[in-house]
């Protein structure tokens, strides 16, 4: 709208010029006439570039608002399936503690562990191959920004401050994403 108003006076101001250039023939050309002329042509000049810089602001605008939503897109496609994949992550926790509480005695249950075990590698086979990743905590210094400290105990030794003493919970990443922060204890 204000590009129409803005062409409108232009239009506007190119027409007063004309006329005026029409209307006073070249000899009886005064120096008022040519004062109005100069403030309309220092108009005109102050006008065309208003619109340029508004142009060029314009087209700024327009080419980050192109590359932002280029970004989204990509990062949306990338991590598409965040929810599920998080949501699956609690069936991995129950596989891992099945086949720790496991203790085959005779050839049934020794059958019966060897199946968990193979579907649950071939679970977390799927999960790596979309981009799931365990978050690596046993001897690691505390990194809070994948770790979810749940307790603090006192370490023997100077060197185990702030190491991963224990993991309670596996973490989680998607695509370098944390999606589950793992819960750990912290030695002090």
């Amino acid at each position: 709208m204000e590009e129409k108003e803005s062409e409108n006076e232009w239009e506007g101001l190119n027409n007063e010029a004309d006329n005026i250039a029409e209307d006073t023939p070249k000899e009886q050309l005064t120096e008022e006439s040519l004062e109005e002329s100069e403030e309309l042509s220092d108009k005109l000049a102050t006008e065309l570039a208003t619109l340029k810089d508004t142009h060029l602001r314009l087209m700024a605008e327009y080419d980050n608002y192109r590359k932002r939503t280029l970004k989204e897109k990509a990062e949306l496609i990338k991590n598409a399936g965040e929810q599920i994949l998080t949501g699956l992550l609690p069936v991995v926790d129950d596989f891992e503690r099945a086949l720790d509480n496991i203790k085959p005695t005779d050839e049934v249950i020794q059958s019966f562990s060897d199946g968990i075990s193979l579907i649950y590698n071939k679970f977390s086979t799927f999960l790596m191959q979309h981009g799931v990743k365990v978050i690596q905590t046993k001897d690691e210094d505390f990194n809070p920004d994948q770790m979810e400290a749940i307790a603090t105990v006192p370490v023997p030794e100077e060197q185990l401050k702030r190491k991963i003493v224990d993991c309670v919970q596996k973490g989680y990443t998607l695509n370098e994403k944390v999606i589950r922060h793992a819960k750990v204890v912290v030695g002090e």
